[in-house]
């Protein structure tokens, strides 16, 4: 049988609707996830990002969903863009199919439409946990006929601090219920999860082989914090392509876009302290190539899924691996390649470097900065 979406013996409606959206063939995270989670069984999941990992898990509760009405899914995310994400991913999935409510619960959004579309009894909620906590509280929300589950980068959600909020609405659900919990890194405290809210989980991890094409090249350069923005100037005239410029806070990120701007160049900002209807607005006019470069915290690390992305440069270096790994997995997505360059303006961060790519960690030499130098050493990795 070909490797197509057919010979999972999808119902006809969600065929109709994945040929639409061109999905033509499985993705290596899909092949394994979709038939297993068709069978009923929880799943802990790990792939790259880019890999196709929302229809993963989509495609198969959409399906089950279909054939049994009385069912009902919550999908939890860490970002309002991610959440934004899934659910525009699952309305193109059961469009036509009346049966089939979506509701959509984060923050920023004006609380009195998310009541409205409650009271229709929506079986398919997808939110972030502190916004769906709140319906919880309010009385709005009843997750006790949940039949599936599915927490999307838990890893990301406990990072954010979102565990307590996380163990309060799992234990408004049912205990007999479908759960699928992805994670783009797999560690101690994510198998410590997986062991209270999943029931004997397949385990499934897709890396990148040894014979796919690894196509996001990495570079690093030392550079002292004084002398960042001037080496930001000169990479982004060297550079061609949509560009995600990313720094540690707000006023940091309005800063550079603001003298960025001054420059000449079609830039914007998106972080935490913008209201939601312009964190929406700010992506989209990305997203339709109105600005070629847009100056980022880490809120638009996940769930930022734009094909046309071809750099994205670290101005302030991540804190942890698992962040360096969402970051520039924002680049080299579906088959392209992407370009990833890190500022590097300390030992520590030198350090991080070396450990995220598995190089010897020893005594370093800081190395002066040296300006217009050309920086053609790159290392490929797998997302």
């Amino acid at each position: 049988m070909s490797n197509t979406f057919q010979k999972y013996n999808l119902p006809s409606a969600l065929l109709g609707a994945l040929a639409k959206m061109q999905y033509d063939c499985p993705t290596a995270i899909q092949d394994q996830v979709i038939p297993v989670a068709l069978t009923g069984q929880d799943i802990l999941g790990s792939s790259k990002t880019g890999s196709g990992k929302t229809a993963a898990f989509s495609i198969p509760v959409v399906a089950q969903l279909m054939d049994r009405p009385e069912a009902s899914v919550l999908v939890l995310a860490p970002t309002r863009e991610l959440a934004e994400q899934v659910a525009g991913v699952i309305s193109s999935m059961v469009r036509g199919c009346t049966h089939l409510r979506t509701v959509l619960l984060i923050g920023g959004e004006p609380i009195g439409k998310q009541l409205m579309r409650l009271r229709t009894n929506p079986n398919i909620i997808v939110g972030t946990p502190g916004r769906v906590e709140d319906h919880l509280c309010r009385g709005s929300l009843h997750l006790h006929r949940t039949t599936f589950l599915v927490l999307d980068e838990i890893d990301r959600m406990l990072d954010m601090g979102f565990s307590i909020q996380i163990d309060k609405i799992i234990k408004r659900l049912p205990i007999e219920r479908q759960t699928l919990m992805f994670s783009a890194t797999l560690d101690r405290n994510i198998e410590r999860l997986a062991g209270s809210y999943l029931r004997q989980p397949a385990r499934i991890n897709v890396e990148v082989s040894d014979g796919e094409p690894k196509n996001i090249e990495e570079e690093s350069l030392y550079v002292p914090e004084a002398a960042k923005f001037q080496v930001l100037l000169e990479q982004l005239n060297q550079r061609e392509g949509s560009i995600i410029v990313f720094v540690r806070t707000q006023v940091k990120a309005d800063s550079i876009s603001y003298q960025l701007q001054q420059a000449n160049f079609k830039v914007c900002a998106i972080h935490g302290g913008l209201k939601q209807h312009q964190r929406k607005r700010v992506v989209k006019d990305f997203r339709n190539k109105h600005y070629t470069i847009i100056v980022a915290t880490d809120v638009a690390a996940r769930g930022l899924d734009i094909d046309h992305i071809k750099h994205v440069i670290n101005y302030d270096f991540p804190q942890a691996a698992e962040d360096y790994t969402h970051r520039i997995g924002r680049t080299g997505r579906a088959g392209a390649t992407g370009f990833a360059l890190s500022m590097i303006s300390s030992p520590q961060e030198r350090r991080l470097w070396r450990i995220i790519h598995n190089d010897p960690v020893e005594k370093e030499v800081k190395k002066p900065f040296r300006k217009n130098t050309n920086f053609n050493r790159f290392r490929s990795r797998s997302f």
